[in-house]
């Protein structure tokens, strides 16, 4: 650990007070490095811990708590109120945040059980705040549409990308980190004639670098192979004129530059479509996901194989969905139904 000019040190990217004798910064850069090393947790989630358990240490450190093992349940439900209410010079957190707070705590309490550092888990039973659930936003299959067509409408190699990447974001429900971390291998063929075969997957690379294969429907196949043909090489010339860019040049979205485009560029062209399809505002790539999850659930598909397009761990992810398609099936009923009223 390197010593701050105040005395304070670092670990793992959590601070300490300065104490020599406080071992809980270091059993909790312990937790950090199993999951970076066993688990493969991605980079910002690792981050997002880090920040809300130097927060629990800090909050500790001032109540002369020094080791995992002096921690009583009382002090952290102390701490989540702390958390809803503010305190120690901190904004009051909502429910979701302190829930994720929570959870990196009691993540932190679990380890140490598990490593024999203490006897008992004393955050197993605090509950997180009650966080209202808030449905997922969907856009109809029309104002897809639109949206689509809009992504098609600047002529040349710009025009081809930006096709083939809302197309490959609604065909594949994927999350905007994902498509722009493709590269070629992690496309199937598109050369032969039966190019609208469901058959054809692609491998995407999600949270934990764990990967998954999507089928690639026929629209987003044709302007994929059309992207690739025709705009993708237009694109890469340029890398080569202006001797390299960002990324390593087989991925599969590049900028005009011919370099690999970002995450916040892929958002721009989405912003873009939108905004020339009169949808400004209302669609981004994660909008695009939670419509490919509710346009597949409203047309009858199982939500354990949403789950599994998705990429999601646990299935309650995934049922959310189901209470939007619910929702649209009573206001349908009530529109419809002669006596519903």
């Amino acid at each position: 650990m390197n010593a701050g000019p105040t005395g304070t040190s670092t670990s793992a990217g959590v601070p300490t007070t300065g104490v020599a004798d406080r071992a809980l910064p270091a059993q909790i850069a312990a937790w950090l490095a199993h999951l970076r090393i066993e688990r493969g947790l991605a980079e910002n989630t690792l981050r997002g811990y880090a920040r809300d358990l130097a927060r629990y240490d800090a909050f500790l450190a001032a109540r002369d708590v020094a080791d995992v093992a002096a921690i009583r349940q009382g002090d952290v439900t102390e701490f989540v109120a702390t958390l809803r209410e503010g305190g120690d010079g901190r904004a009051a957190l909502s429910a979701s945040s302190t829930a994720r707070t929570l959870a990196a705590v009691r993540g932190l309490h679990r380890f140490c059980l598990l490593e024999g550092t203490v006897g008992e888990d004393v955050a197993a039973e605090v509950s997180p705040p009650a966080t209202p659930r808030r449905l997922p936003k969907a856009v109809t299959r029309d104002e897809v549409e639109r949206l689509l067509t809009a992504a098609a409408a600047t002529p040349g190699p710009i025009g081809l990308r930006d096709a083939a990447l809302v197309e490959t974001l609604y065909a594949t429900g994927a999350r905007i980190s994902e498509v722009v971390g493709l590269v070629v291998d992690d496309l199937p063929d598109l050369s032969d004639p039966g190019i609208g075969q469901v058959g054809r997957v692609v491998r995407l690379t999600g949270k934990g670098d764990k990967q998954r294969l999507v089928p690639l429907g026929g629209y987003a196949a044709r302007a994929l192979a059309d992207y690739l043909t025709a705009g993708r090489p237009a694109l890469l010339a340029h890398r080569s004129a202006t001797r390299g860019g960002r990324g390593s040049g087989h991925e599969v979205f590049l900028n005009t530059r011919g370099g690999a485009l970002s995450r916040q560029s892929a958002w721009g062209v989405v912003a873009a479509a939108a905004e020339r399809a009169d949808l400004a505002g209302r669609i981004g790539p994660h909008t695009l996901r939670h419509s490919f999850a509710t346009h597949l659930l409203d047309g009858g598909a199982d939500v354990r194989v949403v789950q599994d397009l998705l990429g999601h761990a646990d299935v309650t992810t995934t049922q959310i969905y189901t209470l939007v398609t619910a929702a649209h099936l009573r206001e349908t009923y009530a529109l419809a139904h002669p006596r519903a009223r």
